[in-house]
C-alpha cells in the first residue's frame, strides 16, 4: 500500500460509486453500519446520495481514504446538532475495505476526522459501535472513553441482535 490520502468527498460520480461499493462490502462482511445483508445497490446509492447532499449543506463531512485511485475507507463526521449542542460532533460510518483492514486506514480516517472537528470548533466527539465485532479496540486506542453498553440495540447484518457501545472523547482546547 502506498501513502494514504484523506480528503473530503462531495457530489455524485465516481466517488459516490466507490462509497456504494465499500458500504455493500462492509455489510456483506458483517459490519454493523445500519443496513442488512444483502444490501441492494439502489439502497446504498440512495444512502450515499442523501449523505453527500447533507455534506453539501455543511451538516456533515464525508471523508475518504485514498490509495492512488482506490477508495479504501471512509468515515463521516456529523455536525448538524441542536442549538444547545454546537460544541459536539459525532463519528459515523467508519468503514475500511476488507482487503485493507489492519493497515492503519481506520486510524488515519479517525485522526483526520478529529482534526477536522477541532478546526470546526468542536470540543466533544461521540460515537457508537457494535458490541460484537465492532471497532471498540480502535476507539479505545485512540483515547475514546466507554460510557456503557445498550443491549440488543440493533440487528446484525446477517441476523441476530447486538448491543452498542457508546464512546466519547474531549478534543481541542479546553
Amino acid at each position: 500500500m502506498g501513502s494514504i490520502e484523506i480528503k473530503a468527498l462531495a457530489g455524485a460520480g465516481r466517488a459516490r460509486d466507490l462509497l456504494v461499493d465499500i458500504l455493500i462490502e462492509t455489510v456483506a462482511a458483517g459490519g454493523s453500519v445500519s443496513f442488512m445483508h444483502p444490501l441492494a445497490r439502489e439502497a446504498a446509492e440512495a444512502f450515499w446520495e442523501k449523505s453527500l447532499q447533507a455534506a453539501a449543506r455543511d451538516e456533515r463531512v464525508v471523508l475518504g481514504a485514498w490509495d492512488g485511485d482506490a477508495l479504501i475507507g471512509t468515515v463521516t463526521l456529523l455536525l448538524d446538532f441542536p442549538p444547545n449542542q454546537p460544541h459536539r460532533a459525532e463519528i459515523a460510518k467508519l468503514m475500511t475495505s476488507v482487503d485493507q483492514r489492519g493497515k492503519g486506514v481506520a486510524t488515519s480516517l479517525m485522526r483526520a476526522a478529529e482534526r477536522l472537528a477541532v478546526e470546526k470548533g468542536r470540543t466533544l466527539l461521540v460515537l457508537d459501535t457494535a458490541a460484537e465485532e465492532g471497532a471498540s479496540g480502535l476507539y479505545e486506542k485512540l483515547g475514546f472513553t466507554l460510557t456503557g453498553e445498550i443491549p440488543d440495540y440493533a440487528l446484525k447484518p446477517h441476523g441476530g441482535l447486538t448491543g452498542t457501545l457508546i464512546y466519547w472523547k474531549r478534543i481541542g482546547p479546553a
